[in-house]
């Protein structure tokens, strides 16, 4: 098996890991992994369809509360200057544009640093950063080797980082972290709810998964352990897509799996990117009967639940998580921990045809989440 550089990809793939895959330096593909048990009925009142049942109706709820709420319970300082370095890609600055506009709420300023998403570019990001002595930096999805040497001059200057979307963890400079690795394992168990609920704990499912991105890993492991669990005897195969086949040969790579492949029922993506293209590429092989299920969804699959094209996804948070981050600050700034940011949960929500609340992209999750908010910081 070889290995390609990786180029710029688009904006849909970087809503889990807007860096990463432009950081990368390879990604390998993978072929399919051998399947694991078969096909056998399971009885319709099975403990683990009522499990899978219980919890998709539970995550298709859309969340009414913000994870924080804790009031700062302190006068936050204005005239604070933040960093926050972009990745080179859409997603990236549509965070940044979010934690702008609740900064701004506070008195803050927003400082944009652009990188093309190289590592030589980024560390001449994060080297601007340490030459602007902000109050604090942001960034998401950043390797940490690549700005190490930054990040420790930082952290010796008290300056807090702040990290989303990446595989990291908190400490050694990092004073935050939301969506990482041990916050995302829940999107597996998600999507298996969806699966297992929606087959009557019948599935025959094909898992199409990009392993050179390791923040997906916990997604899939999530996803794996739940769908064994409340769907045993059910069949499951995963398949290792390399990045090269996204805007290219995915939808055929999906066609000619399904097509030697005829009893799969279930199709599942780890990203929701992996997905476009796929419905119309079956519809002209004429294949049907097929359920899709993609993790991190998108305006262009929000647009195929709509239209009945793809069954569900797993949304994002990214407001949510723009706006703790600038709750985390507030704390930091007020002599407080971060602690209560850390340890929230960031909401997320299945989404399905019934309950889809837009088609134009991303969406807050929790409708009114700027006004709790600003409640916690006094502003309300």
């Amino acid at each position: 098996m070889s290995c390609r550089p990786v180029r710029a990809v688009r904006r849909a793939l970087t809503a889990i890991l807007p860096v990463t895959a432009l950081l990368a330096l390879a990604a390998c593909g993978g072929g399919a992994t051998p399947a694991a048990g078969s096909s056998q009925a399971a009885v319709s009142d099975s403990p683990g369809l009522a499990a899978a049942r219980a919890a998709a109706q539970k995550y298709s709820e859309r969340p009414a509360h913000i994870p924080v709420t804790e009031a700062v319970g302190k006068d936050i300082p204005k005239g604070r200057t933040i960093d926050f370095i972009l990745c080179g890609v859409q997603s990236c600055k549509d965070l940044a544009d979010r934690f702008t506009a609740a900064a701004r709420e506070l008195g803050w300023k927003v400082r944009t640093i652009a990188t093309q998403g190289t590592p030589e570019s980024v560390q001449a990001a994060w080297e601007q950063a340490v030459r602007d002595k902000p109050d604090a930096v942001v960034a998401s999805g950043f390797p940490r080797a690549v700005y190490a040497k930054q990040l420790a001059r930082l952290k010796a200057a008290h300056i807090p980082v702040i990290q989303s979307n990446a595989d990291d963890v908190v400490g050694d400079g990092i004073s935050l972290l939301k969506n990482g690795p041990d916050d995302v394992g829940v999107q597996g168990e998600m999507i298996a709810s969806w699966v297992v609920s929606n087959s009557g704990a019948k599935a025959d499912t094909v898992y199409f998964d990009l392993p050179a991105y390791t923040i997906l890993k916990p997604v899939r492991v999530g996803f794996e352990a739940k769908y064994r669990k409340w769907c045993a005897g059910c069949r499951l195969d995963t398949v290792d897509v390399p990045i090269t086949a996204i805007g290219k040969d995915m939808p055929d790579r999906v066609v000619s799996y399904l097509r030697s492949h005829p009893k799969v029922t279930h199709v599942v993506f780890s990203l929701g990117l992996l997905n476009v293209g796929v419905p119309a590429a079956l519809k002209t092989a004429g294949i049907t009967g097929k359920h899709i299920v993609v993790n991190v969804g998108d305006a262009q699959n929000y647009q195929y639940i709509a239209s009945g094209l793809t069954d569900a996804a797993m949304a994002l948070n990214q407001y949510e998580t723009a706006w703790i981050q600038v709750d985390a600050l507030a704390r930091h700034f007020t002599g407080q921990s971060m602690g209560v940011d850390q340890k929230a949960v960031l909401p997320n929500m299945l989404i399905t045809k019934d309950n889809l609340p837009s088609t134009d992209g991303d969406f807050p999750l929790v409708k009114d989440y700027d006004a709790q908010f600003k409640a916690l910081w006094g502003l309300r």
